[in-house]
């Protein structure tokens, strides 16, 4: 199926590039764009595989990608390679990056490079949540990619032999139907632990949940902002999330396993993870599966997940050529055409609702239902400051103390208000040492 979406997108995208005066040029002559780019495995492979199609579509420009590790692995080839010139022209870069790549003075904004290039692109088209987070004094920094949310992954088979039809949709009502997994012996892991745990059950927990993570809307309102999540929900969250590890209802990978692998073996009955994980799931799992919405807390005022995923950026430092061909390879990544085969072949979200209602025009998501999750999930209730997504300076880091935090509570060498509270106040102090360097931007 795949294929036949292939062959659309690349005879589009010939089709205007023959209107546009394509040149035919050869090969040696096109213009080389390198995109340094940060996913792998069968996700890697569709990239290649766009990359392919851009390269189809039209004879000026020779997209070549390379794969330069993960998310923190690849940024850090930018700053090395743009510190001596042999920077890339595309970036791929996580939504967590999105404060250092703005106020890095190493990019040009995506509405100006379109627009110098003499791209229209309908900004107002793309899905609200992705462009609410990339969007900047009401204009686009970066171009949204990949863009995900996690989503709950059960196996229906162990679900219908413990006597549930589906999860709960509160975590006092999941809570429950896990225990009742493991009495009832239908497995003895009923839950994994997703890798990014702290993506999915706290950052999305909080905003699902409406509770504020940060004041001055998650950063949204300024640099000053301050993490508050030790004095919301999320403390009993982590008590829940610890209580579950203790009583074997929450299984944590061992080292060198990838957690969405106990679910696709059978041997979890479920896993929050992303909704990308969908190429991964439909290969790889052997029994009856689905998927749902994240849980919320009994009572809550339930609000929109926030996105994962990334973004492209255009990088400084290139010649008018090369920016022309990034513009154009832009252009080609914002079409229907291309976002509707994107999400089928990856599982992430169309971030156009062009693309996104051709697909349910098309009866798509009748046929594969749990490929929507995502987008409900995305959609549920009007953003608030809460749930709009996070704007935070130097995020990776305060990411990672987020997790050696919480993974103390794992082994039982903290309490989680100890944990949330010491992370708070590290978290602040690389928020404050941000804020003093980019003061005034």
């Amino acid at each position: 199926m795949a294929s036949t979406y292939v062959k659309s997108i690349t005879g589009l995208l010939a089709a205007s590039a023959l209107l546009m005066g394509a040149t035919g040029a050869t090969a040696a002559d096109r213009v080389k764009i390198e995109w340094w780019y940060a996913i792998s495995g069968k996700l890697g492979d569709t990239v290649q595989q766009l990359i392919s199609d851009f390269n189809k579509s039209q004879d000026k420009y020779e997209l070549v990608g390379t794969f330069k590790g993960n998310y923190e692995e690849t940024m850090a080839a930018m700053v090395a390679a743009y510190r001596v010139n042999q920077q890339p022209a595309i970036l791929q870069s996580a939504e967590r990056g999105f404060m250092t790549m703005l106020n890095s003075g190493a990019v040009i904004p995506v509405d100006q490079l379109m627009a110098k290039q003499g791209y229209k692109i309908d900004w107002n088209d793309f899905v609200k949540p992705v462009a609410g987070f990339y969007i900047v004094n009401g204009k686009p920094a970066a171009l949204p990619f990949n863009s995900s949310t996690p989503i709950l992954w059960y196996n229906a088979d162990a679900f219908k032999a413990a006597g549930f039809d589906a999860p709960s949709d509160t975590w006092q009502g999941l809570e429950k139907q896990l225990y009742a997994l493991k009495e009832k012996k239908v497995t003895d892991c009923p839950m994994a632990l997703p890798g990014d745990f702290q993506w999915s059950l706290i950052e999305n927990y909080s905003a699902i949940n409406n509770y504020p993570f940060a004041t001055k809307a998650n950063g949204y309102a300024g640099l000053d902002t301050e993490f508050v999540y030790n004095k919301t929900g999320v403390v009993g969250q982590v008590a829940r999330l610890k209580k579950w590890v203790d009583d074997s209802v929450l299984k944590i990978a061992g080292q060198g396993v990838a957690p969405i692998s106990l679910f696709t073996s059978g041997t979890c009955a479920t896993i929050i993870n992303s909704t990308a994980s969908h190429s991964g799931v439909e290969a790889d799992a052997k029994f009856k599966w689905s998927a749902a919405v994240m849980p919320h807390e009994e009572g809550a005022d339930v609000k929109n997940g926030t996105i994962g995923g990334a973004s492209l950026w255009a990088v400084k430092g290139k010649s008018e050529e090369v920016q022309a061909g990034v513009a154009a390879f832009f252009n080609f990544v914002a079409q229907p055409a291309t976002q509707e085969w994107w999400s089928k072949a990856t599982g992430y979200v169309p971030v156009t609702n062009a693309a996104y209602q051709k697909m349910k025009t098309d009866g798509y998501f009748k046929d594969h239902p749990t490929r929507e999750i995502a987008i409900e999930q995305l959609s549920r209730g009007e953003p608030t400051d809460n749930s709009r997504g996070f704007r935070f300076g130097n995020h990776n880091q305060s990411t990672s103390i987020l997790i050696e935090e919480i993974q103390a509570v794992w082994t039982g060498k903290k309490a989680p208000q100890e944990a949330l509270d010491s992370s708070v106040k590290r978290g602040n102090e690389i928020l404050r040492q941000y804020e003093k360097l980019h003061a005034g931007k």
